[in-house]
């Protein structure tokens, strides 16, 4: 227990925390998962991390400004090879319940990735099951097999800690140690590092006379709420609920936004093994786990092109001005003020594809990747002005964790 103690302390302690992660004690769990999340040798070659494309400086997601103003989908361990989705964050992400079918509102929710594949079906945990599939994956970190992965970190510098958590034996059988590994991650992603509830809005909602927002931001979470502009809680709820948790900004459902194709999405150019209909590949979201899933086949068709509803926090959180973010399940945005936009005049300006001198967003809209089950009731046309639309975009900049009273200069009431 000793020697335990004593590598929590090498391996975490002297280690100055990641840039943008919360400063936070750790149980013995967490700190695994730390490890495992930060551990750039689990992948093939090594020097992909969890945290390469979930990094803390940008909210748990794409930490490379260049890839997010271009292609947005991150390429593997394997340069050559990509994903076909931007990579969502991971802050909040265990706080999504197991996925299922919500007869009363008719809608699925719940599980992780953009499609909902990760269902907590058999770990009880869908950021349990997520965390486990980018090792195993041969465009993300590409080990061969899970026992290739539970070998290497049975084998690790925190292999000591891996069996004080789980039990010795933990890495005699590779299911158990593998499933201990997903919930050795998830653990990290449920702590208070990556789930902090610190935001200027966290804030303010504890004292609005001690932390107030500004004149801007306030207009701004006035149009969020308001079911005739803004729209925005509808999907995204930001109350605290019944038992004054503070709130998550997901209703964890699925949606189509009626979002373009990214035209640089690099999942378009790989080989046809990976990716056999090239050029033509439509990202089908939650339709395509449902077609894999028997009872829930009939309802592939009316769910083809949903996504996940992110949530919204940490949605500008930035390691600096400059850096870009994409937004979107396949990055075709790339500023908070463009994806604004989009949602207020989707419906208002006519397709790109009949205009002679087309301009995305200025003049004109590209076609959606998938035209069906649009959602045309809560955005597409929500009559708000320019200055409206940044009321909101400044709104959602309140969402960022790691704001401070003191560096941010505020002089509230008491």
């Amino acid at each position: 227990m000793l020697f335990v103690a004593m590598l929590i302390v090498t391996l975490f302690a002297s280690t100055p925390a990641p840039a943008g992660a919360e400063v936070t004690r750790l149980n013995s769990v967490e700190q695994l998962g730390k490890a495992l999340f930060f551990d750039t040798s689990l992948s093939d070659p090594p020097g992909q991390s969890c945290a390469a494309c979930h990094a803390p400086a940008a909210g748990w997601t794409g930490e490379s400004s260049a890839v997010n103003a271009g292609e947005s989908v991150y390429r593997g361990a394997r340069q050559e090879r990509s994903g076909n989705r931007k990579p969502p964050s991971a802050a909040y992400a265990t706080q999504s319940p197991v996925f299922h079918y919500d007869g009363k509102e008719g809608n699925f929710v719940g599980g992780n990735f953009w499609d909902g594949r990760a269902t907590g079906w058999l770990l009880g945990n869908p950021a349990a099951e997520q965390a486990q599939g980018p090792f195993v994956n041969p465009v993300e970190h590409n080990l061969q097999d899970e026992k290739t992965v539970v070998h290497k970190v049975c084998s690790s510098g925190y292999a000591p800690l891996f069996r004080q958590v789980y039990g010795e034996t933990i890495c005699q059988n590779t299911i158990h140690a593998y499933n201990a590994i997903g919930q050795a991650l998830a653990a990290f992603e449920s702590s208070r590092e990556v789930n902090a509830f610190t935001s200027k809005y966290d804030h303010y909602l504890q004292n609005p006379r001690k932390y107030p927002l500004t004149k801007q931001e306030l207009r701004g979470l006035r149009l969020y709420e308001d079911e005739k502009k803004g729209k925005c809680a509808e999907c995204h709820p930001h109350r605290p609920d019944s038992l004054g948790r503070p709130p998550l900004f997901t209703d964890f459902t699925y949606d189509n936004l009626g979002v373009p194709r990214n035209p640089a999405n690099p999942w378009y150019t790989m080989p046809k093994e990976l990716n056999p209909d090239g050029g033509n590949w439509i990202d089908t979201g939650l339709a395509g786990f449902l077609q894999t899933v028997p009872r829930f086949a009939q309802n592939a068709e009316s769910n083809l092109g949903k996504h996940k509803v992110p949530t919204l926090r940490n949605v500008d959180k930035r390691p600096y001005p400059d850096f870009v973010k994409a937004y979107g399940h396949n990055g075709y945005f790339k500023s908070l003020k463009e994806i604004v936009h989009f949602y207020n005049v989707r419906d208002v300006l006519p397709r790109c594809e009949t205009q002679h001198n087309a301009k995305p967003g200025t003049n004109c809209w590209p076609e959606p990747e998938v035209s069906r089950n649009i959602n045309r009731e809560e955005l597409g046309k929500l009559g708000l002005t320019e200055d409206e639309e940044m009321a909101i975009v400044a709104f959602l900049k309140t969402l960022s964790d790691g704001w401070s009273p003191q560096t941010a200069g505020v002089k509230g009431g008491p």
